[in-house]
């Protein structure tokens, strides 16, 4: 089987950071998948590394087969990634631009029509003519997308593509994402907006400190996540039992979260618990984590593990 995106036991290191540690990753064709992790986590490493922009200490890193390295100029056909920095050149105009990316991998006038669509695609079309000095931050961010989908490349790369633009740019890139999703475009997201990649991405990996500290499909993600969220509703501030703060995960003036094991002994105690401070059944819902809650946990166990073997 051909993946899109294949990582092989990849390191790198750098003099005083070991940025990747290990990495073994394989992205099926046709997913949206989704890569997580805090700042410095070696996900901008692992994206520079398939976009043939950083060299590996060790391993092997492939794009629909064809190794970064050995088969550079085939990987880099086979992706395209949207970068989270704005970089342009202030000195071109838009479609000038557009048309300066599509001859860099070979493309001649047949892809003027595609240029001119992508542009319509993503309302830049008013602005074919404007340098890219004149644009807005939302703009600039507009030409990057543009910039990584001209030569239709059979794998995408979104890096943070929604980090300080506007509501109507987000709509419009997701609704654009969603399309070429359905075409067959393999779409790689990393995103701070957890709530973006739970409501896109079929599978998850979530990098730590430069390993992969859970991989799995999003379900299975949570299925298998040791707690449930007990949501109590508070009429006014309220003191809780001893017995109930160990189980407090936040709170706020109205409303305190609770983790409550997976099991029906432990909710029926927590119901009995929550009768003791007088409070009705009505005010206590019991649902799944979000997929926010699962990766704060998982974050904070690999910095636990990390402390125990340090």
């Amino acid at each position: 089987m051909t993946f899109a995106v294949s990582v092989a036991a990849l390191h790198k290191r750098y003099p005083n950071v070991h940025a990747l540690r290990g990495i073994d990753l394989d992205i099926h064709q046709g997913e949206f998948f989704g890569l997580l992790g805090p700042n410095g986590a070696g996900k901008s490493t692992l994206i520079n590394v398939l976009a043939g922009l950083v060299k590996p200490s060790s391993g092997s890193a492939a794009v629909l087969g064809h190794d970064v390295q050995r088969d550079y100029r085939a990987a880099r056909l086979s992706l395209g990634v949207v970068p989270q920095e704005l970089l342009y050149d202030p000195f071109f105009r838009v479609r000038e631009m557009l048309l300066l990316q599509a001859g860099y991998f070979g493309l001649g006038r047949s892809s003027h029509a595609w240029v001119d669509e992508l542009m319509e695609r993503l309302h830049l079309s008013d602005k074919a003519e404007a340098s890219l000095q004149s644009l807005s931050g939302g703009m600039k961010r507009r030409v990057l997308i543009a910039q990584a989908l001209v030569h239709r490349p059979p794998v995408i790369v979104l890096d943070e593509p929604t980090a300080g633009v506007d509501v109507a740019l987000r709509q419009g890139l997701w609704q654009l994402t969603r399309e070429l999703h359905r075409e067959g475009h393999t779409i790689i997201l990393t995103t701070h907006y957890l709530e973006e990649a739970e409501s896109l991405c079929d599978r998850i990996a979530v990098l730590a400190k430069g390993s992969i500290a859970a991989l799995d499909r999003q379900s299975a993600l949570i299925a298998r996540h040791p707690w449930r969220i007990a949501q109590l509703s508070l009429t006014h501030e309220q003191a809780l039992p001893a017995a109930l703060q160990v189980h407090v995960l936040r709170r706020d003036a109205r409303r305190v979260l609770l983790r409550v094991a997976r099991s029906a002994d432990a909710e029926a105690h927590l119901c009995a618990l929550v009768q003791q401070v007088g409070l009705a059944d009505l005010a206590l819902q019991i649902r799944e984590p979000t997929l926010e809650e699962v990766f704060i946990e998982l974050l904070d166990a690999s910095a636990r593990a990390a402390e125990v073997t340090a």
